[in-house]
């Protein structure tokens, strides 16, 4: 599938907004722990992404009805659901100035997850945590993601590559009560 950036200017992708806060000092002091040791960037964002698919819970799983969509409270409060694990592994990218986007897949809802550019193409990866069935990898040598869309299905991977949440999941993460209020208003296509 070839990869679309919504915006030529690669520069977008390392920006801060108000979901992927990457100035906020949680995610700077998250980055630097994550950063000590590693030999390179793409070791730190490997890191990152273990760090946030293994460490903060995707709350459907969890069972955690609180809903979070800021990096920063996704990290502070370790729950959040696909979109919001993007959010923070992009937040977490982007404090080290690797470019970021956020991508999207359509099943019966939309899913979330990232894409980061190594050696001048974009990656995707999906920080949205394993479980029986699922085994997302990091991997610049092909996807290793938690879902494969089926085309029967009308299952697709949309291929923008956004430098700013969606507004369509962004408006259902903001406005969401908690988890099973979000869960009825999921968009459930782009």
């Amino acid at each position: 599938m070839q990869l679309i950036q919504q915006t030529p200017d690669l520069s977008a992708y390392v920006g801060a907004d108000e979901a992927i806060d990457h100035h906020h000092p949680l995610v700077r002091e998250t980055a630097a722990r994550l950063a000590q040791g590693v030999a390179d960037s793409y070791e730190y964002a490997r890191a990152a992404f273990e760090f946030v698919r293994d460490t903060i819970p995707h709350s459907q799983d969890s069972g955690d009805l609180r809903v979070t969509w800021r990096a920063s409270d996704v990290l502070g409060q370790r729950t959040g659901i696909c979109y919001a694990k993007a959010h923070a592994l992009a937040a977490l990218l982007r404090a080290e100035d690797i470019p970021t986007a956020l991508c999207y897949q359509k099943f019966d809802e939309v899913h979330g997850l990232v894409a980061v550019r190594f050696n001048g193409a974009w990656h995707r990866q999906d920080p949205r945590g394993n479980k029986p069935g699922v085994d997302a990898q990091f991997s610049l040598d092909g996807e290793r993601l938690a879902f494969v869309p089926d085309s029967e299905s009308n299952e697709m991977d949309y291929p923008v590559l956004y430098a700013a949440p969606h507004p369509a999941v962004l408006g259902a993460l903001t406005a969401a009560r908690d988890r099973p209020h979000l869960w009825q208003t999921l968009p459930t296509a782009l």
